[in-house]
């Protein structure tokens, strides 16, 4: 299981909050290029629509795949009372043939993107990433050197933490604590939950940027 939120900031913006998690998380940034192809199941695997997705480390040296799988997200009141979703996910390492297979299984491209960005990970109470990141569309089937913005001027955060049924309430409340030191720049909510830019964000954005990320916990 997962707990996770997202949300959106202008990308003119996107350097303060960086000098903001370095502040938060103490740790050095990660550099993000990843190749992500989302497959569909045709009729013949069942009735019940199904999707994977494919992701690319295009940073690595020899690039690796990972295969993930989104579950449901948790239901019912104890859901509706936390402020992150909680859902299922299953997550793989998988060899480079990996595509074939699932074709030959019946899956179907959907769509496939290119997140280009950054993310910071570090331990504060639960185990959080934080990935900060341009959403990019290819122009052509897997050419990744041509893709465009989809959003340009905006870019993407999640928040991410692994959970277990034992303890997903302690890690929905660590994430949503974290979560609240970035409220001066972003609204962080659940998925499909769409709360828009914060209208101070440049006044906190030019804060940050003149004290030279002296933000420490």
């Amino acid at each position: 299981m997962e707990c996770v939120v997202q949300g959106i900031i202008e990308t003119q913006h996107v350097e303060a909050l960086e000098i903001l998690l370095q502040g938060l998380c103490g740790v050095q940034r990660e550099r993000l290029r990843i190749h992500e192809i989302c497959l569909k199941n045709g009729p013949n695997l069942g009735l019940v629509a199904s999707e994977v997705r494919l992701l690319c480390d295009l940073e690595q040296t020899e690039p690796s795949w990972t295969v993930r799988h989104i579950g449901g997200a948790m239901r019912g009141a104890g859901a509706e009372q936390i402020s992150v979703l909680v859902r299922t996910m299953v997550e793989s390492k998988v060899s480079k043939n990996v595509l074939r297979m699932f074709y030959t299984l019946g899956y179907k491209l959907d769509h496939e993107l290119l997140r280009v960005g950054f993310s910071f990970q570090f331990n504060r109470g639960a185990q959080i990433t934080v990935t900060v990141s341009s959403v990019n569309k290819m122009l052509k089937l897997h050419a990744t050197d041509e893709a465009v913005p989809v959003t340009p001027g905006i870019q993407m955060v999640e928040v991410t933490a692994p959970a277990s049924a034992e303890n997903y309430t302690e890690v929905a409340a660590a994430v949503s604590s974290f979560c609240e030191y970035l409220a001066p720049l972003l609204h962080l909510s659940k998925p499909g939950v769409s709360t828009g830019v914060v209208p101070t964000a440049a006044a906190a954005a030019a804060s940050l940027m003149s004290d030279g990320g002296g933000t420490t916990l």
